[in-house]
């Protein structure tokens, strides 16, 4: 289980998942290192409350430095799922930031760069990733989206290190783009429906960011979730409070 002498190292922290993240670790007295590739940018988001390592998941070689010392590695990195500015187009058959570039290759370099003693690494994937051919997953996976997440899945499964894989559903609630770590750590909504949690990719539906970030953080806590793969959405009446412990238990 987690402690307060752990370091973490949080890929994609900019990114709206992976800013909750830090922000959900950082209120647990947690520390983090925060993989980026903009320091400034982490810089004014994060307000000196994490290490800040400068590198990217698509280039191994500056994975050495933020991997070096980490007990565990939650890795919230990702393109979009269409083409879009973020792809980096070389030209017009060819990008640099694409989902096989990041979430299947870079993904893998992440894995590599782990350090052998490693105690988790969660990843954040996607539901459909094993229904790639039916509706509407297929849609989505018209670029390759869900064959990339898959790709980072297989990365991790076949390394032995301990892992935790979450599949969440369409993504709901922010991205967040205030880079405001205090408003972050004061938001109280949690969304407005219950969290359900199921082995294995058969769920559908929509999953808010912040109970993403949630199963990732608390997932640290419980050994229940090592070497789980789990789907996650949100789904009837909330309770007051969330139940991490009975929910990683029914896995």
């Amino acid at each position: 289980m987690v402690s307060i002498s752990d370091k973490i190292l949080v890929a994609g922290a900019t990114g709206g998942v992976g800013q909750l993240v830090v922000a959900k670790l950082l209120a647990k007295d947690l520390k983090v290192r925060a993989l980026t590739r903009s320091e400034a940018k982490a810089k004014s988001m994060f307000d000196e409350r994490v290490e800040i390592v400068e590198g990217d998941i698509r280039y191994p070689n500056s994975l050495t430095e933020a991997t070096n010392g980490i007990d565990y590695i939650i890795c919230c990195a990702g393109t979009t799922a269409f083409p879009s500015t973020r792809w980096n187009f070389a030209n017009l058959f060819q990008a640099s930031n694409s989902p096989k570039e990041v979430d299947g290759e870079g993904v893998k370099n992440l894995v590599l760069a782990a350090p052998l003693e490693l105690k988790r690494f969660v990843y954040v994937s996607s539901c459909g990733v094993f229904r790639k051919d039916r509706l509407p997953f297929n849609i989505l996976n018209a670029f390759g989206v869900l064959d990339a997440k898959l790709m980072g899945e297989t990365a991790i499964t076949a390394s032995n290190l301990p892992y935790t894989i979450i599949r969440p559903a369409r993504l709901i609630d922010g991205p967040y783009t205030s880079y405001d770590l205090n408003t972050l750590l004061r938001a109280k909504t949690d969304g407005k429906k219950d969290v359900v949690v199921e082995m294995g990719d058969n769920l559908n539906g929509e999953t808010s960011r912040i109970d993403v970030a949630n199963a990732c953080v608390e997932s640290l806590f419980y050994e229940t979730t090592v070497n789980k793969d789990f789907s996650i959405i949100n789904s009837g009446e909330r309770p007051n409070i969330i139940d991490w412990s009975k929910l990683f238990t029914s896995l």
